[in-house]
């Protein structure tokens, strides 16, 4: 048991052995006190303040305190004290302080914490991301209508151009806060890397520039994986820009696929469940980073960058992707010599997925002719568009502001091909109230609208049949053609 035998004025009298190695220094046997607030820091007030309060009390109830050691250019890591406190009944006036290493339970608090944090700055950036998403398909859709009407020679073309192209932007954006709090709906297809880092290439040297030179290799029985192709080129883009800025002087950048089989693989408080997996590493020769910065550098807002160099959400926005992907990613990091992220995904046995044919341009018109849609959504300027860029391309739309309206109407008799339905909305959501009507119109096709999604049909759910996600904010074609997909074939009829 560490104990210490402190003066009222907050002088160390006495330390046994077992104080000593706790805290690491040379404690006095009588001559040249130490003051305990040389050595420990107190909560939120200094140690001997703490100590004179105790004794002015006169209480010997066991008054107890977590106390952090002062930083010492050998200590390794932050270390935490219990300090409790009771009168000495043999040195009078004084008191005895019983010393236990809390430095376990103050890292798993702090992790707590940390964890609580990212969950509330992630709940908010998802539902700012959300309010932000449906403005954007507002603006993005009404830009696009405006520009039907307007030729490339008109003076107001660049303007509508510029509107556009700033709510992309915008949009991107709103992407990153999403990825961070992951909270976004992942498009998941079947991926070979070797094609989608062939398409990279050339954006890739143009962000590294001339002094950095980039090499890709693929190990050749590379497997497939299960992800978003535009989640992991941004992903992957993150990392390269990141290596870039390590080595302002130049030097190399490596990005290296292979396929690994894990049967037992625990670091960085994960573990990975045994399996197959490709691994992608992207190596730099960069500055490093230093040891305590490598457990922090994926937290949201961390930067290592001068003030307005850097986000601060670019590593955490991969993360984020990597993990809702069901991956993951570690740093190895070694200052002076370079930096490593190692990103993990299992790897998938079958074939990349076929596309669907799509129906002759004949066809198609002919469906779009006799086409009905149900369109379901609470904000009325994204409606407004939504309708509009729907009969402008030939269908007949009905509108509803709320899944209620949606079912009232279906009950009345109206009869639809299509649904096209926001996700959340106000009282019923928008899987609850598709679920209900496709009881009596199994045929009908689905297009599911949403800022973000989290787990869209709800856990417990079968996975509703001929629906197809359309993730906000979008454009007047992606609109357009997320329902052209879904009328592909032609459409039975609920009266048929």
């Amino acid at each position: 048991m560490a104990l210490l035998r402190i003066a009222p004025n907050g002088y160390i009298r006495r330390a046994n052995a077992a104080a000593r190695r706790l805290l690491g220094a040379s404690l006095p046997q009588g001559a040249d006190p130490v003051h305990i607030g040389s050595l420990l820091d107190g909560p939120g007030r200094p140690a001997g303040e703490w100590i004179a309060e105790t004794h002015a009390a006169r209480r010997s109830d066991g008054r107890s305190e977590v106390l952090r050691l002062r930083a010492r250019d050998d200590a390794a890591k932050e270390q935490h004290f219990q300090v409790t406190l009771a009168m000495d009944p043999v040195e009078q006036p004084g008191l005895i302080a019983v010393l236990n290493d809390a430095s376990a339970l103050k890292t798993l608090e702090a992790q707590f914490v940390q964890s609580q944090k990212m969950q509330a700055i992630g709940q908010l950036a998802g539902g700012v991301a959300h309010d932000f998403n449906n403005l954007l398909t507002a603006i993005r859709g009404h830009c696009d209508l405006l520009m039907l009407r307007h030729d490339k020679g008109d003076p107001d073309y660049a303007d509508l151009d510029q509107i556009g192209q700033n709510a992309n932007r915008a949009a991107s954006l709103v992407g990153q806060l999403l990825a961070f709090s992951r909270r976004q709906q992942l498009q998941l297809e079947t991926l070979d890397t070797r094609d989608v880092l062939a398409e990279l290439t050339h954006l890739l040297n143009r962000l590294v520039g001339e002094k950095i030179t980039l090499t890709i290799s693929h190990d050749p029985t590379l497997r497939a994986i299960r992800a978003d192709k535009r989640q992991l080129e941004q992903v992957i883009m993150n990392l390269v820009v990141n290596a870039r800025d390590a080595m302002p002087a130049g030097g190399n950048i490596e990005i290296r696929t292979d396929v690994l089989s894990i049967d037992d693989l625990a670091r960085d408080k994960v573990s990975l469940p045994k399996g197959d997996y490709l691994r992608i590493r992207v190596t730099d020769e960069g500055c490093g980073i230093e040891a305590g910065l490598v457990d922090k550098i994926f937290e949201p807002f961390f930067t290592t960058k001068r003030v307005g160099e850097g986000t601060g959400l670019g590593l955490s926005t991969a993360y984020g992707i990597v993990k809702q992907t069901g991956g993951y990613i570690f740093c190895d990091s070694e200052v002076g010599k370079g930096t490593c992220f190692s990103l993990y995904f299992p790897a998938q046995a079958g074939v990349r997925q076929a596309v669907r044919p799509v129906a002759a341009a004949t066809e198609m018109t002919q469906i779009l002719q006799r086409a009905s849609v149900l369109l379901v959504e609470d904000e009325a300027p994204v409606r407004a568009f939504a309708a509009r860029a729907l009969r402008l391309k030939g269908y007949e739309v009905h509108e509803a502001a709320s899944a209620e309206e949606a079912l009232a109407l279906l009950d009345g008799g109206l009869t639809v091909d299509i649904f096209v339905t926001d996700v959340v909305m106000p009282g019923m959501d928008g899987p609850s109230w598709v679920r209900a009507a496709l009881r009596d119109r199994p045929g009908t096709r689905v297009v599911f609208m949403s800022g973000y999604t989290e787990d869209i049909f709800g856990e417990g759910h079968d996975p509703i049949p001929n629906a197809a996600f359309l993730a906000k904010p979008f454009t007047l074609n992606e609109l357009i053609q997320a329902v052209a997909r879904q009328m592909q074939d032609p459409p039975r009829r609920l009266d048929a």
